[in-house]
């Protein structure tokens, strides 16, 4: 029998809370994205994303994004080729190359954003007050959780 989240305890509220938070995130970008006819991928547009916090290397973009060296080479490659990100050596270290956010790239990540907020809000639209106000308060949430797991990074590095 599945409990209503507000007569769970705290421990199966967690639980819930991890097992089924990413899944449904990750579904309900995908549908909005499927929805709509967009100049970038869902990939594309994380890499962009991971790109507009500043300049990062192959290797690392790959690491954030959850992709093969090979595969993210590829794809910088043709986010370049669009105008939508540059690369660039280090004038101290001739090996490393960092990519950057073209203001291409910029603009077509507002776009990006500004698409799906469009979608989603007609959605949100659909949805009642109360839906409303607890979606406001997981957002609070969800941001606050990701000021905790970006300390835990950069305290990892």
């Amino acid at each position: 029998m599945d409990l209503a989240p507000r007569d769970r305890n705290r421990s199966q509220q967690v639980e819930y809370v991890s097992s089924q938070l990413l899944a449904r995130a990750a579904l309900l970008t995908r549908l909005l994205i499927n929805q709509m006819a967009v100049d970038v991928s869902r990939t594309e547009a994380g890499v962009l994303n991971t790109l507009d916090g500043g300049p990062r290397r192959i290797t690392e973009l790959a690491e954030l994004e959850g992709l093969a060296q090979p595969t993210m080479t590829l794809l910088v490659k043709r986010l370049e080729q669009r105008g939508l990100v540059t690369r660039e050596r280090q004038v101290d270290d001739g090996r490393v190359v960092l990519v950057y956010l073209a203001e291409a790239g910029r603009t077509a990540l507002r776009a990006f954003r500004a698409q799906v907020g469009a979608a989603l809000q007609e959605y949100l639209a659909e949805t009642s007050d109360e839906q409303i106000e607890a979606l406001a308060a997981a957002t609070d949430t969800l941001a606050t959780l990701v000021a905790i797991l970006q300390r835990g990074a950069a305290g990892a590095s």
